[in-house]
């Protein structure tokens, strides 16, 4: 059925990461599909200079966390090991999650939303522009 998905986390949410990270490990499981974990970090020339020049001392804090928790989520994941990755991307979570959808073959993106409030209608502001902009599936997951 699926063959590769998507998973934007938000590592500082855990009931919002928790519930779609469920959905999408049952869907890998059921299609035998790769899963990638993505978190999004505000943009840092300072932070993107040090992972592009491959010096992580230069690593600020919430890079080095998040990474930390991206590889801890990863490893506790009842999946097998080659069938589950990670990465951190920079930058407006819209734009970075539909390029690693597509570097990564995404044919279905999991992402877990908000109860909605007025300012956001139906989805949370995250959840609405990835629906709104991906070109594959979005299941969004409450």
């Amino acid at each position: 059925m699926y063959k590769s998905i998507l998973v934007p986390v938000d590592i500082l949410e855990e009931e919002l990461t928790g519930n779609a990270v469920k959905h999408a490990v049952y869907l890998a499981k059921l299609s035998q599909a790769k899963m990638r974990l993505l978190h999004v970090l505000p943009i840092s020339s300072a932070i993107i200079n040090s992972y592009a020049l491959g010096y992580p001392e230069l690593k600020d804090k919430a890079s080095v966390k998040a990474e930390e928790d991206l590889k801890k989520l990863a490893d506790s994941l009842d999946l097998p090991v080659g069938q589950v990755s990670y990465s951190i991307a920079f930058g407006s979570p819209r734009d970075e999650i539909a390029v690693v959808a597509s570097e990564v073959a995404a044919d279905l993106i999991v992402i877990g939303s908000r109860r909605p409030n007025i300012t956001t209608h139906l989805l949370g502001s995250n959840a609405s522009g990835i629906v709104r902009y991906a070109n594959t599936s979005v299941l969004v997951v409450r």
